[in-house]
């Protein structure tokens, strides 16, 4: 069964990790490396929220435990289904089509940079994600197995608005290379790419008026004022070394997480009534999310360009510190005079990428990306049993080890 893992048996020797650290308090993540025991004295005050990291923890083990569900796996449900994507799939046929039907513009350059990124080659993960909450939810509430148009059109709007962030992020990172291609701004100019997002934004707004439920409105037009927010975030830093990860991981939950978690709590309203549930399906959403972006970070340093579609180390040629940077600075204080100033000195990327591989960092945000994931099955179980439900829990699976 592809999520036994998380499951413990009475009176198994094994217990279940520790509480998902959340920002601003404590938490525990896994066992730490050579260097961690060593250097335990360097933990300093700004790791409080995740307070412990590098402690000892012999319970919690290696992300190789994850087992890889094969076709026609049995969920806890006991119905049959085969992997998360091919169920969240069938009911999103057409969904680059439907995209680009909303794109209705007769400008034909514009049409062509507004619907190049809705190519059917990206991962369509928020899509996925949104309508395996929809049938989950409905279910849930009434056994019902039909996800309601409105809820479809959450899950194209979830994409609009991720892919419209891509276009604007690129500008802003000066980025030339997006999914194994050329970037919108490097292709025909920032001032027309920066059109082409708010394109694509508002594209996702009427659609989003058509639905006409003004609880769902508010709840999306969130995310898009949390992009915003998240952005100006990731072009500050703090200076105090106490406030650095609760700045990151903010930040995270504003560019990545809120997204996916206000699209799930969408779906939930329009399926379902209960409050309880639309709670559910935000923490779900956020918990996932946070823990996508935090393995995305790894893979910054893990991963090759060709696996990614896009340059490796790029953060830290942005100047950005994240997950991994910020454990490594535990053990390499050295590292916080780069941090500070951004890594534009010559040589302080390289010497930033080769501290952060000699350390735990790599290691340490995996096993933070573990707890999230672990807080967002422990929300998920609440639902009643169902193949959509086990493929949300199995996609945790997915998020802590994929590869690109």
């Amino acid at each position: 069964m592809a999520s036994r893992w998380w499951r413990w048996r009475p009176g198994s020797s094994r217990k279940p990790a520790a509480r998902s650290p959340e920002p601003g308090s404590p938490g525990l993540a896994g066992p730490p490396g050579p260097r961690a025991a060593a250097d335990a004295r360097l933990q300093i005050p700004y790791f409080n929220l995740v307070k412990h990291l590098t402690s000892a923890c012999p319970n919690v083990y290696s992300l190789s435990r994850f087992h890889h569900t094969t076709p026609d796996s049995k969920t806890h449900s006991g119905e049959k289904y085969t992997d998360p994507f091919k169920l969240g799939w069938r009911d999103l046929k057409g969904l680059y089509e439907d995209i680009r039907k909303e794109l209705l513009i007769s400008t034909s350059e514009l049409k062509e940079m507004s619907e190049y990124y809705f190519d059917g080659k990206g991962k369509a993960f928020r899509p996925i994600i949104v309508a395996l909450m929809a049938r989950a939810c409905n279910i849930h509430h009434n056994n019902s197995r039909h996800v309601q148009a409105s809820q479809r059109t959450i899950a194209l709007i979830a994409e609009m608005i991720h892919t419209a962030s891509l276009v604007h992020d690129d500008i802003i990172d000066d980025a030339s290379s997006r999914r194994g291609k050329h970037t919108v701004n490097k292709i025909w100019g920032e001032k027309k790419a920066v059109l082409a997002g708010d394109l694509i934004l508002s594209a996702a707004s009427i659609a989003l008026a058509r639905i006409g439920n003004t609880t769902v409105i508010s709840i999306l037009t969130q995310v898009i004022e949390d992009l915003v927010r998240g952005e100006f975030l990731q072009l500050g830093s703090k200076e105090n070394e106490n406030e650095r990860f609760a700045h990151y991981l903010e930040k995270t939950f504003k560019k990545t997480a809120s997204l996916i978690a206000n699209s799930c709590k969408a779906v939930s309203v329009l399926g379902c009534p209960d409050p309880v549930v639309h709670e559910i399906a935000y923490q779900y959403g956020k918990n996932i999310g946070i823990a996508f972006q935090l393995i995305d970070d790894v893979l910054d340093f893990t991963s090759c360009s060709d696996q990614m579609g896009k340059p490796t180390s790029a953060d830290l040629k942005l100047g950005l510190a994240t997950g991994p940077v910020l454990f490594a600075s535990q053990q390499f204080p050295e590292m916080n005079a780069m941090i500070l100033r951004r890594f534009s000195l010559p040589g302080d990327v390289d010497r930033a990428r080769q501290y952060v591989l000699q350390s735990d960092g790599v290691q340490q945000t995996t096993y933070l990306a573990q707890q999230y994931c672990h807080k967002a099955i422990r929300e998920i179980s609440k639902l009643r049993p169902s193949p959509e439900r086990d493929a949300l829990i199995q996609l945790s699976e997915i998020v802590l080890t994929r590869d690109k």
